[in-house]
């Protein structure tokens, strides 16, 4: 009988684990407060544990039970007692790491067992070093600007540092991209460390909005004329070279008449140089084209890449008619050739031709790239100058169909009218592309979080939207995988930002 007390002893305190410890640890992973955190399970888990220890010892120590012919002698009771306590603490723990099982096939298998996004392998000599070889002319700004210049988008996680931003000023880089809501404004504050005695020499781009989001119609004058004093503050500047109209979907947000008046004061007043406006939207070129006509725009940054519409190419040809200077974003067309199965040369050109491709147009006057880290800047900045090769565009032809039917075009939106849920499908997918291709998997689950409908809307969806995707794209099923990913929280962020 004592072993059967045993037995039910420890299957109970298996329970317990699993769904008291388990649960508790599952709350602290998924970011509760750990101040409310209860110590009960924790007490409990180590209550039930003893009292199943305290049995084993209490049947090791018993009278010697018959077995067979032969009786059991107390010293191997003893033992088989030491391993079935030892097995016990064992399978308790696992019991209660089990419940934190979907936390490591969902976000650790894509973070722990993920290498950093577009970088190469193993960092060839010939890059070590690289500067930027080329300037050119930003349109009717009349400012020579690096040919690959830098952002700091929601695609570098927070990950940019003050050093490595020096270490770009350094090898050339003159052109840098930034946002008040790009890492919660922490970009601002990096980059404004970052280029202090280097002022003159540095043309600075931010945009109209909030740490919080976008300006838009519906805000007046002094609130749009009040972001910039702010955005100017944690640049420790006093004025921006280009501020632009940031992520625009709508003609009407594009040319809000107190956006344009708002820029109008703060050029006279010294605080803004040029206008610009930002768009890697569905309806980019209708607000691109837009922008052209209005002539009031200085610089159009626009998603760009191998892949992009046909279509997009004239509109940059408009705008260098019109001598609007354009920069390229979004020119690794989903930076996806990490997971691809092909050659380590392969992967390690990829990135090296997508840009000299998006170089190659004249009508370009710059790209920019998030980057991180400083192997980055020698891989990158060794494609500056360079021209396109037939070998380059064959791996960009490789590379598109390797793809097919996995990477959402930025400036597409085909989908989204048949959406029976109104989600922002788009946003979802390229959430879903920082979190797995640019291993910014905090800022892409932050994003996420924000958006009023999720993509588990997506269940029982007869999906309508996949029938209009010009990449084959299944959508509800990408959005379902999608949902999954970003409504995980790795522990080790929660432990590092609050512990």
């Amino acid at each position: 009988m004592r072993g059967i007390y045993v037995c039910i002893s420890w299957l109970l305190t298996l329970v317990v684990s699993y769904w008291l410890l388990g649960g508790s640890l599952e709350r602290l992973i998924e970011g509760y407060d750990r101040s409310d955190a209860s110590i009960l399970p924790g007490l409990t888990t180590l209550g039930a544990l003893l009292i199943s220890l305290i049995l084993t010892l209490w049947w090791a120590r018993g009278p010697e039970d018959s077995v067979g012919p032969e009786k059991r002698s107390r010293r191997r009771r003893f033992l088989l007692g030491a391993i079935a306590a030892f097995g016990g603490i064992l399978a308790s723990a696992l019991s209660a790491l089990m419940r934190l099982g979907d936390w490591y096939a969902i976000s650790g298998r894509h973070i722990f067992l993920v290498r950093p996004p577009y970088q190469a392998d193993v960092a060839r000599e010939e890059w070590s070093g690289s500067r930027v070889a080329r300037y050119r002319r930003l349109g009717r700004t009349e400012a020579l600007v690096s040919d690959i210049s830098l952002g700091s988008g929601s695609g570098t996680g927070g990950r940019q540092t003050v050093e490595v931003l020096r270490q770009a000023i350094e090898r050339g880089v003159n052109y840098f991209d930034t946002a008040p809501d790009y890492s919660g404004a922490n970009s601002e504050y990096r980059l404004g460390e970052a280029i202090k005695g280097s002022r003159d020499e540095i043309f600075l781009a931010s945009k109209f909005c909030r740490p919080t989001g976008h300006l838009g119609p519906g805000h007046s004058v002094e609130e749009y004329m009040e972001a910039v004093p702010s955005s100017l503050k944690r640049l420790q500047t006093d004025r921006v070279d280009l501020i632009h109209i940031h992520s625009c979907n709508s003609v009407e947000r594009l040319l809000d008449e107190n956006a344009h008046e708002a820029f109008d004061r703060l050029k006279q007043q010294g605080k803004a140089r040029f206008l610009g406006v930002s768009t890697h939207t569905p309806n980019l070129v209708e607000v691109a084209n837009a922008a052209i006509d209005s002539d009031r725009f200085d610089v159009m940054m626009l998603a760009y890449h191998h892949g992009a519409w046909p279509q997009l190419g004239q509109v940059i040809q408009r705008a260098a008619s019109s001598d609007i200077g354009v920069v390229a974003m979004k020119t690794l067309r989903g930076a996806k050739h990490r997971g691809l199965l092909w050659s380590r040369d392969e992967r390690d050109s990829y990135t090296q031709a997508a840009f000299k491709w998006v170089l190659s147009d004249p009508n370009i006057s710059c790209l920019v790239i998030s980057l991180w880290e400083e192997a980055q800047l020698d891989e990158f900045l060794y494609a500056s100058g360079r021209t396109l090769s037939d070998s380059d565009r064959v791996l960009l032809g490789r590379y598109r169909d390797l793809i097919a039917g996995k990477h959402c075009r930025p400036h597409c939106g085909a989908c989204l009218q048949s959406c029976p849920e109104e989600l922002q499908i788009d946003d979802i997918l390229r959430y879903r592309m920082y979190f797995e291709d640019y291993g910014a998997q905090r800022e892409a689950t932050r994003l996420y979080a924000q958006l009023g409908k999720k993509a588990d809307a997506c269940t029982g969806c007869s999906a309508p939207c996949s029938n209009f995707c010009p990449e084959g794209i299944r959508i509800a099923e990408r959005l379902a995988e999608s949902h999954i990913l970003l409504t995980h929280i790795l522990l080790t962020h929660i432990l590092l930002t609050r512990g």
